[in-house]
């Protein structure tokens, strides 16, 4: 569990946030069709990672049951994501965005609206807590994805890495949910100034589990 602003959120190991108070499922960064851009500059790498986002997105909803869905931006890889979907995976990722109510927030990858059924926003405000896509300093809580953080940590003589979750007491920073993104270490120089060291929750995920780690164990690299 992630206490963060008065709420209680259930972090898991997809990388999903699940709001269990507000019936919502948070995600960021999907990357819907990244390996398919890829392709299209004509690096040939296999396009199935949209694929594999919607499997593990459905047993996600399946087995919250969450009510409603807000996507924290770069949905999609590119602009004109949507619309280079198979068919199957569009009939798909439609299907699903109406068993729930979907929100759609835009990001840096993919700021204009894409047609799928839902509801796009810049940003969104739940509870008192704003969803958006870049991390920043604010008055208000936030929660927001971009960054793609990852923890190192050190253990036993030991390295491992993994996507985590990690927030402060103001703001909240999603690992990447699709599956061919990649990470960055949160002891990085893009956190600076974003996340309080002293105040620092991190919970890294693992393949059936998620995993609450020190501060103090985390190294760079």
């Amino acid at each position: 569990m992630i206490r963060f602003a008065g709420q209680i959120f259930e972090p898991l190991p997809s990388g999903a946030l699940l709001w269990r108070a507000e019936m919502t499922l948070l995600v960021a960064d999907l990357h819907f069709e990244k390996m398919a851009s890829f392709a299209w500059r004509g690096q040939l790498l296999p396009p199935y990672d949209t694929g594999l986002t919607l499997l593990q997105l459905e047993a996600d909803l399946g087995r919250t049951r969450a009510e409603r869905v807000v996507a924290l931006g770069d949905s999609f890889h590119r602009e004109d994501g949507a619309a280079g979907m198979l068919a199957a995976d569009r009939t798909r990722l439609d299907r699903l965005a109406r068993q729930a109510d979907w929100v759609w927030l835009s990001g840096n990858h993919d700021p204009l609206p894409h047609g799928l059924a839902g509801m796009s926003r810049q940003d969104i405000e739940i509870a008192g807590i704003t969803l958006a896509h870049i991390p920043e300093r604010r008055p208000e809580p936030l929660i927001a994805g971009h960054l793609h953080p990852a923890a190192r940590v050190a253990m036993n003589g030991r390295t491992m890495r993994a996507p985590c979750f990690v927030c402060d007491d103001r703001l909240m920073i999603l690992p990447a949910y699709g599956s061919s993104t990649g990470s960055l270490n949160i002891l990085s120089s893009a956190f600076q100034g974003l996340v309080r060291h002293d105040r620092m929750q991190v919970v890294m995920t693992g393949r059936d589990r998620v995993y609450p780690v020190s501060a103090r164990r985390l190294v760079g690299g």
